[in-house]
C-alpha cells in the first residue's frame, strides 16, 4: 500500500478497477504465455469441458496485478495532491494462496478489489510491517473468478532504529570491522 503501516485500516475494500477481456486479447496473451487450445483456438475450445474460449488464469492474474500497481500509484498521487506524504511500499515475500474460481470468457468485465485483512510489524526487517491482503476478481454477474492471499511490506512512519542496531550498522561501514562482523554473523 502507499499508505504508512500505521494508517492502514483492516477490511477496508480498496477498488483497483475493472477490465473487459476480449477474445482477441485472450488469444494474444495465451499464444505468448499459455498456449493451450482452450485459450487460443475458439473452434477447438467449443469441444473442451469449458464449452468455449476462456482466458488463461495467468492472464486474469496479470491484469489484476497491473490494476493493483496502477491503483497504488494513483493513491500515492492522490495523497500528494492533498499535501500528504504517502507511505512506502516494499516487496512481497509471497503469495499464500491463489484460486481460480470460475472461467473468464470473452466479453466478461472483471472488477478487482484489494483488502488488507491483517497486519503486524515485521519480525525480521526493522522499520517495516507485513500486510496480509486478499485480492478478489468478480465478473459482471457477481461471480468470484479469482482470489489470492498476498503478503506485502509497508514501511512504518515513526520507526526509530534502536541505538544498538544503529551502532552495528555503522560499524559494518568500517572496512576491517565490517568484514569481521559479517564473518561472525
Amino acid at each position: 500500500m502507499t499508505r504508512w503501516f500505521e494508517d492502514i485500516t483492516l477490511n477496508d475494500p480498496f477498488p483497483l478497477g475493472d477490465h473487459t477481456f476480449s477474445a482477441e486479447e485472450i488469444i494474444r496473451f495465451a499464444t505468448l504465455y499459455d498456449p493451450q487450445y482452450f485459450h487460443t483456438d475458439p473452434e477447438l475450445a467449443k469441444h473442451s469441458h469449458f464449452g468455449g474460449l476462456i482466458a488463461s488464469g495467468w492472464h486474469t492474474v496479470s491484469v489484476g496485478h497491473r490494476k493493483m500497481v496502477d491503483a497504488l500509484f494513483a493513491e500515492e498521487e492522490r495523497l500528494r495532491g492533498l499535501g500528504q506524504e504517502p507511505g512506502v511500499s516494499g516487496p512481497s515475500p509471497g503469495v499464500n494462496a491463489m484460486d481460480f474460481k470460475a472461467p473468464v470468457r470473452p466479453g466478461d468485465t472483471v472488477t478487482y478489489t484489494l483488502i488488507v485483512t491483517d497486519k503486524r510489524p515485521s519480525n525480521s526487517i526493522p522499520g517495516w510491517g507485513l500486510l496480509f491482503n486478499q485480492l478478489t476478481a468478480v465478473n459482471q454477474r457477481g461471480e468470484l473468478v479469482y482470489e489470492a492471499h498476498l503478503v506485502g511490506f509497508s514501511k512504518l512512519r515513526d520507526y526509530v532504529m534502536p541505538l544498538k542496531l544503529r551502532i552495528m550498522l555503522g560499524m559494518t561501514k568500517i572496512p576491517v570491522l565490517g568484514k569481521l562482523i559479517r564473518r561472525t554473523s
